[in-house]
């Protein structure tokens, strides 16, 4: 009978997951595309916790609390955070995968060669690569992400890079083939042991080369990672729902890796193995070039008299929280007649939909929201151009200068408008390392400040001028 209810459980499950990816493809299911997931989920552990061969019961409950202690304040994190609160829990699964690989090598070597058959070890060993080397790839990615001082953004290189990081592959492989051969010979105590080594050391090497520029990307492709592990770790429990689950996490973060590096005209070798930081430094070392800034009752001036507004929303939205505001602000020059659109890039902000998820969140109208081949053709009618703290995603060099590392990478044809005004903090160049062209061409000019207090004092412009 309870094995019954678990199979139905897990084929309910798995319905859940599929679902769950399907809704959260759109805006308007996104949210109950959440729900089908952690109703999923929930399903899959009262279905395991319920299972004969569980006879401990503290080891289910004292794990769930630990996990809420942690995943609670991790989900009250600031937008902004988002991207390296997802790195960690990246993190989180490939540490669990790791570890249960690990007390699965080491369980069945205590009951006896007949319990390591080549196909359990070799789902074993994929696992544990798999597993430590998201953990520890992932740990860099989000100190990448936070700025931690002592994990820099920019790419980290040194002589024979790839190389030394081919060959420490080459060897966690082999010792894994090893493994698969003769997992009861002598040297197998020392040849475990070294593949984790080898993982984890991997997954740093891995992510230290690659820079901030990419980090959407290589998120994506971690999460890849973590749902092989998931999968591998799914043949050697022998639970089916943990092998859907993981396939489905695994094949989403590949497709999701592809469209961004799509998007940025990369290939998975330029960005995992690619490590431009030189370029980067040279490419930042160049004249010193002049701003025009104009003032906020001239910017208001201008986008009041405009026909179309599109605006190119990027991190230092996020970073400003600015996106109400933004609303504000939309919702004040459509009052006045004008039309506005919001162009959206790719890779804009720090991970797939970041401003998808901004804009929704201040109630801006889906139907406002252009994709970036779909707004560039209407750049050329656009009057004013409004960038909210974009950077990279809107440099014309991606088209023309090979010696930067966005050359290449689609961009929104903001330069194509016949004005405009770009919001930033400061002088500083984006995450690629390199000064934006569009800044210092004459049709563009300059609203130095924090995002949310320009946007805040254009809006004030707009109501205590009456503008109509």
């Amino acid at each position: 009978m309870i094995a019954s209810f678990v199979q139905l459980a897990y084929v309910l499950g798995t319905v859940l997951f599929i679902l769950s990816l399907s809704w959260m493809s759109g805006p308007k299911t996104a949210r109950r595309g959440v729900g089908a997931g952690v109703a999923g989920m929930a399903l899959a552990i009262v279905a395991t916790w319920i299972q004969p061969s569980v006879v401990d019961h503290l080891w289910i409950i004292v794990p769930i609390l630990v996990g809420v202690a942690v995943g609670v304040p991790l989900s009250r994190v600031p937008i902004t955070a988002v991207p390296q609160r997802t790195a960690l829990s990246h993190a989180f699964g490939g540490l669990a995968a790791g570890l249960v690989g690990t007390a699965e090598y080491y369980l069945h070597v205590s009951e006896g060669p007949e319990h390591l058959t080549k196909f359990r070890v070799g789902a074993i060993v994929l696992e544990v690569l798999l597993g430590f080397l998201t953990f520890t790839g992932s740990l860099m990615a989000a100190g990448k992400l936070q700025g931690l001082r002592w994990i820099p953004q920019r790419p980290v290189t040194y002589p024979l890079q790839n190389t030394t990081n081919l060959f420490l592959l080459l060897v966690a492989a082999a010792a894994g083939v090893l493994l698969v051969i003769d997992p009861t010979a002598a040297w197998a105590a020392y040849a475990f042991p070294l593949l984790i080594t080898l993982a984890l050391a991997f997954g740093v090497l891995l992510i230290i080369p690659i820079g901030g520029a990419d980090m959407p990307t290589v998120i994506s492709i971690l999460n890849s990672y973590a749902g092989l592990s998931a999968v591998a770790m799914g043949f050697v429990l022998d639970n089916k729902l943990l092998i859907t689950a993981g396939a489905l996490d695994g094949s989403s973060g590949l497709i999701l890796s592809i469209i961004m590096c799509k998007a940025m005209n990369r290939s998975f070798t330029n960005v995992l193995f690619g490590a431009f930081g030189q370029v980067q430094a040279s490419a930042a070392t160049g004249e010193q070039k002049l701003y025009k800034e104009e003032t906020i009752e001239g910017a208001a001036q201008a986008m009041e008299q405009a026909s179309l507004v599109v605006i190119v929303p990027g991190y230092g939205m996020a970073v400003a929280q600015a996106q109400h505001k933004i609303r504000e602000l939309s919702t004040e020059l459509k009052k006045r007649g004008v039309t506005v659109k919001f162009a959206i890039h790719p890779v804009a902000g720090r991970m797939p939909g970041h401003m998808n998820v901004l804009l929704a969140e201040a109630d801006v109208p889906y139907t406002d929201l252009v994709e970036m081949d779909d707004i560039n053709s209407d750049m050329p009618q656009c009057d004013v151009c409004l960038v909210v703290g974009a950077n990279d995603v809107v440099n014309p060099a991606a088209r023309h200068d090979k010696s930067t590392p966005i050359f290449g990478m689609p961009i929104i044809d903001a330069d194509k408008a016949r004005m405009v005004f770009a919001i930033k903090r400061g002088k500083a160049p984006g995450f690629a390392g390199i000064d934006n062209e569009l800044y210092f061409q004459d049709k563009t000019f300059m609203l130095f400040g924090d995002a949310k207090g320009v946007i805040g004092d254009l809006v004030k412009q707009f109501a205590s001028s009456g503008m109509h």
